[in-house]
């Protein structure tokens, strides 16, 4: 993986930020229409934010069978 990709922690917070500042548009914005853009693009943020708590898990999860077969060598 090139040095310049961004880690999972650093994508989940960049989710997280986004997530919030969405849904904070939502509750300012008066019309419908722009409200239920503002509510879909949090919706996306927050289930992106969601994947790559699972993607963490797995590559936690990955690295823990990889030491483990380590130590029984």
């Amino acid at each position: 993986m090139p040095d310049g990709d961004p880690t999972t922690e650093e994508l989940r917070a960049v989710q997280a930020e986004r997530e919030g500042t969405a849904r904070e548009q939502a509750r300012r914005m008066h019309e419908d229409d722009d409200t239920a853009q503002v509510d879909r693009r949090a919706d996306k943020a927050a289930y992106l934010k969601r994947k790559l708590e699972e993607r963490d898990a797995a590559e936690r999860e990955a690295a823990r069978g990889e030491q483990e077969e380590e130590d029984e060598r």
